[in-house]
């Protein structure tokens, strides 16, 4: 077993084959002078799949390798759940996966998503090549299936592959074009090597871009936690210390809440409308306005970008337009799902699938504090009302008598202070995060693209493979040790440890 230093040993660096040539496709620019240009209807046989979804009496049950589980997945597995479907003995024959295999998305309503490639990694008898596919089996001895995976995925390859694709609401490959796709083709050992060092970059990259998805989810369950304390009451935000006594709310989600905070139903405190109901036949144009749909809100967010118009008339804006400061609420979709409108347009109206909410008393309610009781309402499912086999909304008679609770104005405004600080930090490490996997994933891709066609040199990188981490990529210890941030809230804005 290797050290923890062993296991931080880094590869050789990679550079350039000594000798290139130009290989005379475009996209794939020079390759080792050693290296061949093949196309691909001579290092694989292809078939092209006609077994559907169908299921049929008179055929064998089989388990349909379909469109989505190419697209979604690189390596294709016996474990996985596919499709039950029936095919005849014929179709079974001649589509059955094998190890080795290498399927492709040949049909799709995007160019882009024409050529994607999968990996069969392992595979039972009773696991079939399904439509909109086609099955590609490389020819013993002539190239490893691992290699031309790994081919297919770079953007030389694809590139001819989009070039191909035609059709106008619907892209497809014919089968003369993608036998014609031209490969770079090292000798078969290189191709062994080259597999293999990109299999084990890939499992580090993998292994760094869970633990930094394991980080973002956590972080995530951070901000709910957050959000439903200092809702909730349990600790005093301006002292950090429990409040002196507390009272039960009689309001399950809720708990109990501070004795001196007040619970009540949402009517008594708010102002609740749903917007106007859209009527096509009745939009004349005099009176357009922009209007917001339960789709432009989103949490602490609002779409003012492409909006619909439809007739509101300047005797109507009182009732069916927002204003600053107003609350939007989700009345269907993801129930209670809210965000502040601050008068991004001059003038905009809103559609029945939203609520309006307006403070009462200007100076007892802050409507961001509302934002986000309802926000720990929504995490703790309080609008659900069990009903799973109908579509679920939010009425207006639901939302005003929902309880919430109500601290005094000031401790209202504290309660916002303090979540709008705390999440903007949280909220900032997430972004970090994220940029971090993008970036990683672009590396890999073109880390791809270059030892596929020989750009780097790999040969001598191969045999280090056992003590060394590839260059810029983090060990499982580094990413385990990044997990301590959710336990050390002081490091939630993604600042480097000292």
């Amino acid at each position: 077993m290797n050290s923890r230093s062993d296991r931080g040993r880094r590869l050789p660096a990679l550079g350039p084959h000594p000798a290139r040539r130009d290989s005379g496709v475009d996209g794939l620019g020079e390759v080792p002078a050693h290296w061949e240009v093949r196309r691909l209807r001579t290092v694989a046989e292809m078939r092209v799949s006609n077994v559907d979804k169908h299921v049929r009496d008179s055929e064998q049950a089989v388990r349909l390798c379909n469109y989505v589980d190419v697209y979604k997945n690189d390596r294709i597995t016996h474990q996985m759940p596919f499709m039950n479907a029936t095919a005849t003995p014929d179709e079974i024959e001649r589509f059955r996966l094998r190890r080795g295999d290498v399927l492709i998305t040949k049909d799709s309503e995007s160019w882009n998503d024409i050529g994607v490639p999968a990996l069969v990694e392992s595979a039972d008898a009773d696991i079939v090549c399904g439509y909109h596919l086609a099955l590609l089996r490389p020819f013993p001895g002539c190239i490893d299936g691992r290699y031309l995976f790994r081919t297919l995925q770079s953007f030389g390859v694809a590139h001819q592959f989009h070039i191909e694709a035609n059709g106008v609401t619907r892209f497809g490959l014919a089968h003369g074009a993608i036998k014609s796709i031209r490969l770079p083709l090292p000798p078969f050992a290189e191709q062994a090597a080259i597999a293999g060092f990109l299999d084990h970059v890939d499992r580090r990259i993998q292994n760094y871009v869970h633990a930094k998805r394991t980080l973002i989810t956590l972080l995530e369950e951070q901000k709910h936690i957050l959000i439903r304390e200092a809702v909730t009451g349990p600790i005093n935000v301006r002292t950090g210390r429990p409040y002196a006594a507390y009272k039960p709310s009689s309001v399950e989600w809720l708990g109990t809440v501070p004795e001196h905070w007040d619970t009540a139903a949402l009517r008594h405190r708010y102002s609740q409308c749903l917007g106007k109901m859209l009527d096509a036949k009745r939009i004349t144009g005099e009176h357009s306005l922009p209007y917001l749909r339960n789709i432009d809100v989103q949490w602490d967010r609002v779409n003012v970008d492409d909006l619909p118009v439809m007739d509101i008339a300047p005797e109507e804006y009182e009732r069916y337009t927002v204003r600053c400061g107003d609350l939007l609420v989700c009345e269907g979709g993801e129930m209670g799902r809210s965000a502040l409108w601050s008068g991004e347009l001059a003038r905009c109206g809103f559609q029945k699938a939203l609520h309006r909410l307006r403070p009462r008393c200007a100076g007892r309610d802050v409507p961001r504090f509302m934002y986000y009781a309802l926000r720990a309402a929504s995490n703790r499912s309080a609008f659900d009302d069990g009903h799973v086999s109908t579509i679920a909304h939010l009425t207006g008679e639901k939302l005003r008598i929902h309880r919430f609770p109500f601290p005094p104005f000031k401790e209202q405004e504290a309660v916002v202070e303090f979540l709008d600080a705390g999440l903007k930090r949280i909220d900032r490490a997430i972004s970090g995060f994220r940029r971090r996997i993008e970036l990683l994933n672009e590396y890999r891709t073109r880390l791809i693209a270059d030892v596929v066609t020989g750009k780097l040199d790999v040969r001598e990188a191969t045999a280090h493979l056992s003590q060394a981490a590839p260059v810029g990529i983090a060990t499982e210890h580094a990413c385990a040790e990044e997990r301590r941030v959710v336990a050390e809230p002081h490091l939630a804005d993604g600042s480097e440890r000292p």
